[in-house]
């Protein structure tokens, strides 16, 4: 296996220098905190791309020593990672439903909780006995409306965005309307109880608003896009402020689509280091000039917002992800559309090449279109809510449409199927494809689709040193590691985790800083810590 993985790494060198190279990572933030995870999707361009290098191993069941699981309360779905302390040492940051926890990043158990005043508390056996049920069983009408259940709670959730700063403080925005930034009691002390440092509530342009996510710009403001199309930047310490709207947001209110999630605006903001907020509403994809004092939609300014195929009424699912990093890289931006069947949408973030002919009947700062199929061009439906995963020019997209809906489930529901249902064969999903955008030709085709391996709900990660993407999946009804080559799409090979204590729900397939594994479930957090046998 090394060896093998050594020689992709040397033919990605010869092969793909003009492509995977000149379209590197993101540049780091310097008022995020300095680690590989500290801000949702692992940086303010949205990639979930990480430069750590991830395991290498064989296929196998992970033993019970090599799995750490910590009780956080329920709908744990980011973990992020601190700077260092005086000490050397690092800690991750969580929020649930009812509880704010700092977790050891070297032992994986909490250091510090402080619960959430008027919500109900999530208690261990609530969890355990919630897990025997799944365990018993996980498909059928029973199982079903078990799920139902469980997922009337995240209706609760504070917010699924949370981001740690330079200074190893933690800021979660609320639905009810405000900001809140948690730290150290004690400076400098990781094991010190957590403190409520301040708060900001929303001005009254935004009474009543729910922030879809947070995200930092370049020099250092926190940003965040309302389900209506209202913007906001805050100064870290919340000495100031700065509102904003996108374009076409005039009767945004009207247009959610579904009760919870599906408003006008869905997802968080990609930022770039030249000032762009990238934001897809339900029927535009934006650019947003931040200069820095306040946001622009002026052209002048480099701003700009088109339309994209919304057939199913709901929109993307996808935060915007930026690809082109570094000199001479094309500069782009790649969502998925509201296509029953989606397509993979590339937008030319700034300048459009004058030499570029466009794509007929379309806007011309659509840069590409290729539709997802999964190998099969008859396929009538596939969506994913999950952003695309961008790799130099690759970009990674997973199928999240249940192979099995029974009839008593409308198609409104069936997202139950495949988040607490996920790895029952009945209903797991199936299906990975990677893009390639060519710099030359100025088009983007399918590199290649693995059929062969599930993601029923997570967000996959890349690895940039191991050239490999890893993501949360199942077989035999049993949650997985899996383990693709970002090059070829091979599975090289998967970890058994187990039954549903380890339910990924729609989390993110994370690395830490030591490229370890970890991930947040329904009712937890899950940490892989292997000893590799390569």
């Amino acid at each position: 296996m090394m060896i093998r993985q050594l020689f992709v790494v040397l033919a990605a060198l010869c092969c793909s220098i003009p492509f995977t190279w000149a379209a590197d990572l993101a540049p780091g933030n310097p008022y995020l905190a300095d680690s590989v995870y500290p801000v949702p999707h692992g940086d303010p361009a949205q990639q979930d791309a990480l430069d750590v290098a991830g395991p290498i191993d064989v296929s196998r069941a992970l033993k019970p020593e090599e799995i750490e699981y910590v009780h956080t309360g329920p709908a744990v779905f980011g973990a992020f990672s601190s700077g260092k302390y005086p000490d050397g040492k690092r800690v991750y940051w969580v929020n649930s439903l009812d509880r704010i926890v700092k977790i050891d990043y070297d032992t994986h158990q909490p250091l510090a909780t402080r619960m959430l005043a008027d919500v109900p508390v999530w208690t261990e056996q609530m969890a355990d006995d919630s897990i025997a049920d799944f365990d018993d069983s996980n498909s059928g009408f029973f199982a079903i409306a078990t799920a139902f259940t469980e997922a009337q709670k995240l209706r609760d959730i504070a917010s699924v965005y949370t981001l740690v700063d330079r200074n190893n403080e933690y800021y979660i925005a609320y639905k009810a309307g405000y900001i809140e930034v948690y730290g150290d009691a004690i400076a400098g002390d990781r094991s010190s109880d957590i403190e409520l440092k301040r708060t900001f509530h929303y001005p009254e342009a935004l009474k009543g608003q729910v922030a879809m996510g947070l995200n930092m710009t370049y020099d250092g403001w926190v940003v965040t896009v309302t389900e209506h199309g209202k913007l906001l930047a805050l100064k870290p310490d919340f000495s100031e402020y700065r509102l904003g709207d996108l374009q076409h947001n005039s009767g945004a209110a009207d247009k959610a689509t579904k009760p919870t999630g599906y408003g006008w605006v869905r997802n968080a903001p990609a930022i770039d280091d030249a000032g762009g907020i990238y934001v897809v509403s339900q029927e535009y994809m934006h650019k947003v000039a931040w200069t820095g004092d306040g946001f622009s939609t002026r052209e002048a300014d480099g701003a700009w917002a088109v339309p994209y195929d919304n057939e199913w009424g709901h929109g993307s699912g996808a935060t915007p992800s930026l690809v082109g990093f570094g000199d001479g890289a094309d500069r782009l931006v790649v969502i998925t559309d509201g296509s029953l069947a989606m397509k993979l949408n590339y937008f030319w973030r700034d300048d459009i090449p004058e030499d570029f002919q466009g794509i007929p009947n379309q806007p011309r700062r659509l840069a590409g279109v290729a539709p997802v199929t999964l190998g099969n061009p008859d396929i009538e439906e596939i969506q994913s809510e999950q952003s695309v995963v961008v790799y130099g020019y690759g970009a990674l997209v997973v199928n999240n449409v249940p192979r099995n809906r029974p009839w008593y489930v409308p198609k409104q529901a069936e997202t139950l199927l495949v988040s607490y249902l996920g790895s029952s064969p009945e209903y797991q999903p199936f299906g990975v494809e990677k893009f390639e955008w060519d710099p030359v030709s100025n088009t983007v085709r399918s590199a290649w689709v693995n059929n062969e391996v599930s993601s029923p709900s997570c967000v996959p990660v890349v690895s940039k040193p191991n050239n490999m993407a890893y993501l949360i999946g199942a077989r035999d009804n049993q949650w997985t590691l899996e383990a693709l080559d970002w090059i070829t799409g091979e599975s090289l090979y998967h970890y058994l985790i187990g039954g549903q204590r380890y339910n990924v729900i729609f989390a993110g397939t994370l690395l830490d800083d030591e490229g370890r594994i970890h991930y947040g479930g329904p009712w937890g957090r899950v940490r892989l810590n292997p000893v590799t046998q390569q």
